[in-house]
């Protein structure tokens, strides 16, 4: 018995294909253990779009020449450290503050932003992309400088959300 071209598993018997729900969950569960936040796949007339939020990290001071007695009064009375949040490379590429040489910056520290607010530019092989913010706030800094390389999964802008 050949197996080429047939649709049998190892036991002989009849494998029926994983339904499409079944394939995106498995996508789904495949992109929360990676860095990947937006998958697009086209099979015909298919087209399914994935799409979640990143992972965002909060920033906690920590000062390595405090003593065991500092230290301890920190763990038992939490500093209110302010939270920042951080639009992120969505790919590798030369990063740019502003459409050109000549322009002000999309944004700087203190502009308040908008959702779907552009707040820089990637260049990637000739490719100049708009860099969107998902979220609403306050800029509190443009971490690369203009004309640095940056990599994907890098911070860009960090905002304080509102």
């Amino acid at each position: 018995m050949s197996s080429k071209g047939s649709n049998q598993d190892w036991n002989g018997e009849s494998a029926q294909p994983p339904s499409l729900a079944d394939q995106v969950v498995q996508l789904a569960d495949a992109m929360l253990g990676s860095n990947v936040t937006e998958l697009e796949l086209t099979d015909g007339d298919i087209r399914v779009y994935l799409k979640r939020a990143p992972v965002y990290t909060t920033a906690v001071p920590f000062n390595q020449n405090a003593d065991n007695q500092q230290a301890r009064s920190i763990k038992s009375e939490p500093a209110a450290a302010e939270m920042t949040l951080a639009v992120m490379a969505p790919l590798t590429g030369v990063f740019y503050d502003a459409p050109s040489p000549a322009s002000p910056p999309y944004v700087q520290a203190g502009d308040i932003v908008q959702p779907g607010q552009v707040v820089c530019i990637v260049e990637a092989m000739k490719v100049f992309n708009e860099i969107k913010t998902e979220i609403g706030g306050i800029v509190v800094a443009t971490v690369p400088k203009a004309g640095q390389l940056v990599k994907k999964g890098d911070p860009l802008v960090q905002l304080k959300p509102f």
